[in-house]
């Protein structure tokens, strides 16, 4: 069984991992548990949405007056597209959220930081391409054993 908090609600969800492809929903609001694209969070959501999951998350801070952060939404996107539900993919807003900017050391925007069962297991600084970005998560998705 994996836990997954809902991005609608932030109810904790336990769901077997053979049936994570199953549409799953939120046995409390019914929400479907996964959008297939990043989940916006704020630094009152981040914990729940972020480290209570059993899932691998990938976090992107970023800004909207941050040109290559701009670049590299579409691309963080489209990896949500592909990716959910084997992985999670968030955002926060680094302007809204100085306090976990301040938390994970960020220093410079963009930045990606991949958490596993609440802790950081990597870190990225700056916009990478489209492959360079799917061949980071393939390697650190497989180390984490995914």
């Amino acid at each position: 069984m994996l836990n997954i908090s809902c991005a609608a609600c932030t109810t904790l969800n336990r769901v077997p991992k053979e049936r994570l492809m199953d549409k799953a929903t939120c046995g409390r609001c019914k929400a479907p548990l996964f959008s297939f694209r990043p989940v916006a969070v704020t630094e009152q959501n981040f914990a729940k949405v972020v480290l209570k999951t059993d899932l691998p998350v990938v976090v992107d801070f970023w800004a909207s007056w941050c040109g290559p952060c701009v670049q590299f939404g579409p691309i963080f996107e489209q990896a949500a597209a592909s990716w959910e539900p084997r992985v999670r993919f968030v955002k926060v807003d680094a302007d809204s959220a100085p306090g976990l900017s301040q938390t994970y050391g960020i220093r410079s925007i963009p930045s990606l930081l991949l958490f596993h069962r609440g802790a950081v297991v990597d870190r990225q600084a700056g916009a990478m391409p489209a492959s360079m970005f799917d061949q980071w998560l393939e390697k650190k998705v497989a180390d984490l054993g995914g």
